[in-house]
């Protein structure tokens, strides 16, 4: 077995300096030439000088999932049998659902919202919390659709979770029972005199007609300023955020989508549809992401308005699934979303104008993992409302640390 794995080693390099030498010298070229080359001589010195005979096959797994990790946490690697799995699951329609966003963190699976009244927020899990197994199952070197697929399934259905809760060191085990979700709906409501108040949890499919339609009602009840929640949203489809957008931004940029093999496309406003041209501050917080960045940054790079609370999540980004010949396949990020000021939001996500922290109250009820959290509203009690409302009654001022 040593004798294949050098062999095989020695003619990986030798085929990569062939094609090396065949196609030039470019800078990328040179680097996956000197890659290739640790590898093998990594790969020498585990199969000569480990221990115990290791497991070639468990040893070039691990790596492919590593070498996927260390990407980005969207992307990802499908071992043959995982993607077999994975494909008969996806085959399969699931009308419970957890309901909740998640992402990778740590190396295990976290989760970046949660969707109000549904079976994850009955469960008590929010933002920052870290689950350590699904089905009993680690998450270590799962994909974030892997996971997903383990918390869907028939309505009544129990998901057990070992979950690291915020501010705790030992995982707690936590029943998950899957429901058919109903469609979230938008929170609207009126606040100090005629502003205007609408949270969004989600943007999937039709959420823009329904904002629309909201935006309609509240000029109708003669609003005249807004104020559009976007925390704790992190769900839905980038094409819903775009058009969403531009219900509010009559001219620029919404977003640009660009990748190494992607092609550059500009989503441009445009003015016939705009429906809402009065003034608007927009909520954002670490739970803001996907769809809901692309709103907030089209709003404040084209200065339609200001953006209040705290740093987003940064996700909104474009996946590839692709199929390797040994049957293993790989999800791979491909392209990304950019604001309109040219920042790439999955890297940076999006910086608020006016910056609102929490206070040392608010944190600690945040690391109480026996409170529930309250899902955002229009409390007058809120640090990110009264900022907003300020802003929109007197015009904004300086940007400021608030508790």
């Amino acid at each position: 077995m040593k004798k294949i794995v050098v062999v095989v080693s020695v003619l990986i390099v030798a085929y990569a300096a062939t094609g090396r030498m065949l196609m030039g010298r470019s800078s990328n070229e040179d680097k996956a030439f000197r890659a290739l080359t640790v590898y093998s001589e990594v790969l020498e010195h585990i199969q000569r000088d480990y221990v115990d005979e290791p497991n070639i096959p468990a040893v070039t797994n691990g790596a492919l999932h590593g070498l996927l990790d260390s990407l980005d946490p969207q992307s990802a690697y499908l071992s043959p049998l995982e993607y077999k799995d994975y494909k008969e699951k996806s085959a399969s329609p699931a009308l419970g659902e957890a309901g909740m966003a998640l992402t990778r963190r740590f190396g295990y699976i976290g989760v970046i919202s949660v969707l109000p009244d549904s079976p994850a927020a009955k469960a008590g899990l929010r933002i920052g919390d870290i689950l350590e197994k699904i089905a009993g199952f680690t998450t270590s070197q799962m994909a974030i659709d892997q996971a997903q697929l383990l918390l869907k399934g028939n309505p009544g259905t129990t998901v057990k979770i070992s979950a690291i809760r915020r501010g705790k060191a030992e995982p707690q085990d936590i029943d998950i029972t899957l429901a058919k979700l109903a469609a979230p709906k938008l929170v609207e409501d009126k606040v100090a005199g005629d502003i205007a108040y609408l949270h969004v949890p989600e943007f999937n499919a039709g959420t823009t007609a329904q904002i629309k339609e909201a935006l309609a009602g509240f000029q109708q009840k003669g609003a005249k300023k807004l104020i559009l929640d976007l925390r704790d949203c992190a769900i839905g489809d980038e094409a819903e955020g775009i058009s969403t957008a531009q219900l509010f931004v009559p001219s620029g940029t919404i977003t640009t989508l660009k990748g190494q093999t992607v092609a550059p496309v500009n989503y441009t406003a445009d003015p016939a549809k705009v429906v809402w041209n009065l003034p608007v501050a927009v909520l954002i917080g670490n739970g803001t992401a996907g769809p809901a960045e692309i709103v907030a940054s089209a709003i404040a790079d084209n200065k339609r308005g200001e953006t209040v609370g705290e740093r987003t999540y940064g996700i909104a980004s474009q996946q590839k699934l692709i199929e390797m010949d040994n049957g293993a396949a790989l999800i791979l990020t491909t392209a990304l979303y950019y604001s309109p000021g040219g920042k790439n939001i999955p890297a940076e996500g999006i910086t608020p104008t006016q910056e609102v922290h929490l206070s040392i109250d608010q944190l600690m009820a945040m690391n109480d993992v026996v409170a529930p959290t309250p899902p955002p509203s229009a409390s007058p009690d809120d640090a990110d409302m009264k900022k907003a409302i300020d802003i929109l009654q007197n015009g904004v001022t300086p940007a400021k640390k608030a508790a």
